[in-house]
């Protein structure tokens, strides 16, 4: 109850978790009750993000688009972290998650000065490897290159040789958020709170970000869910640098060397017209930014919603601006993957289809693997595209990235990124959801009470 940016519904959860099993709920609310990090670590963050100059904003609207609802979006993330929406930036697609790694590792080919990298998820696998050599070949000419790869998220690889290749080359290779002990690390913060950024930068003018782990596809460490199915942009312009301050305060956190001269140095426009903005989240921010941004996206759109994302777990002002959003006669899509890796958030998730689909709301359930892409489209015309998922892990626990923007033409391209999901997946309708038996909704439901504890 004295926990501050708590919810109700959490509260209650964890009260009647707590109070149905007394020791083994106390026990889960002391390693898991709160969104927390050790404080020593909380104000080294803060005082990094603090003192690191933020990258300058180049857009500036006139009044007429600053009180437009698609200006909204852009405003509010403008609290986050301080970093203002830009103009002139390059954006495209990969083709698909094996074209995207291809693309990183001929940026890094051409790499002159520095390339930079954090990773949640990294595999010894086939794609995984070919990225590791790409960056000790980066090294060995000159570059300076800096890895950040997630420490439960990526412990495999962390314990493998290919870790070792890493460290004992010109690369200054690094774990986010070190297990160490794992009582230890449970004691003064939380296990699972994680660095769950996918982000690369190259010469401090180029940003690839999305979904992508370090992986195939194929993703063989959960073979039966595959293939996973990603989605990765690559930005050229000024948000780059953008990206590139939120790996600052990540590395300077983690014991490397202070980069914050890169934020300062001259930028150049990167030719386009898109309008970008970074949304970077994490348990240091004051509120909880991330679910009221994408809130407002969804209170911005008009005509057309579009949201896919593979863990949907919404808070109660999420899930009451999509169920509006529909009510007020905007064409509201959501795609989640059919078979989901984790049954506990799968069952969460279908506890909430009813009410979507009685408020409008089109469902559909993506049958090849696991989409695992997260993006949101509105009104052909604004976007997002990161690593956040809609769900309370994203919103509270972990360090996400994001790129919030503005052109037709990108929106576009995501678009029929989109369609092509929709075209691959199975419509639920409400005859679907209302002759669930009374066990299936009994487990659900249960899972949905408790999803302010997940």
């Amino acid at each position: 109850m004295l926990r501050p940016h708590r919810e109700p519904a959490s509260r209650l959860a964890w009260i009647g978790a707590i109070v149905a099993l007394p020791i083994v709920g106390a026990l889960l609310y002391l390693l898991l009750g709160g969104a927390r990090l050790s404080n020593p670590r909380r104000e080294v963050v803060r005082g990094i993000e603090g003192r690191l100059r933020r990258p300058e904003g180049n857009y500036h609207p006139d009044r007429d688009v600053r009180d437009s609802a698609h200006w909204a979006p852009f405003a509010l993330a403008c609290s986050v972290n301080g970093l203002a929406p830009t103009q002139g930036n390059v954006a495209r697609l990969a083709a698909d998650s094996d074209a995207a790694i291809d693309e990183m590792i001929a940026d890094l080919d051409a790499a002159r000065d520095t390339a930079h990298g954090c990773f949640y998820i990294w595999l010894a696998d086939h794609n995984g490897v070919k990225l590791k050599e790409a960056f000790i070949r980066a090294a060995k000419r000159g570059v300076k290159v800096r890895i950040l790869a997630d420490g439960l998220g990526s412990r495999h690889f962390i314990r493998s040789r290919h870790w070792e290749d890493l460290r004992r080359s010109p690369c200054d290779a690094r774990v986010a958020l070190p297990l160490g002990n794992p009582l230890w690390t449970a004691i003064r913060g939380r296990i699972d709170l994680r660095n769950h950024r996918k982000l690369m930068i190259v010469d401090n003018e180029l940003a690839w970000c999305g979904s992508q782990n370090c992986a195939d596809a194929e993703f063989r460490i959960k073979p039966r869910f595959a293939p996973w199915v990603d989605i990765m942009s690559q930005w050229k312009g000024l948000v780059a640098r953008q990206c590139q301050y939120l790996f600052a305060c990540d590395w300077i956190a983690e014991g490397g060397d202070d980069i914050s001269g890169l934020l300062s140095r001259p930028q150049q426009p990167g030719g386009g017209r898109i309008i970008a903005q970074v949304l970077g989240t994490g348990p240091t921010i004051e509120f909880d930014a991330m679910p009221a941004c994408f809130a407002q996206m969804i209170h911005a759109a008009r005509e057309e919603l579009v949201i896919t994302t593979p863990y949907f777990v919404p808070d109660e002002q999420l899930l009451f601006a999509m169920t509006s959003a529909a009510r007020r006669g905007v064409r509201t899509i959501a795609i989640f993957p059919k078979r989901n890796d984790s049954l506990v958030v799968a069952g969460a998730s279908r506890s909430y289809y009813k009410d979507l689909i009685k408020a409008g709301v089109e469902i559909h359930e993506f049958r090849p693997g696991l989409l695992h892409a997260k993006t949101m489209v509105v009104d052909r015309r604004i976007g997002l595209i990161g690593s956040a998922n809609l769900d309370r892990r994203s919103f509270e626990l972990n360090f996400e990235n994001n790129i919030l923007f503005e052109d037709e033409s990108f929106a576009a391209a995501v678009r029929a990124r989109q369609d092509e999901y929709l075209a691959q997946s199975d419509q639920i309708g409400r005859g679907d959801v209302e002759y669930y038996g009374i066990a299936r909704r009994l487990s659900q439901n249960l899972l949905a009470t408790l999803s302010p504890i997940f």
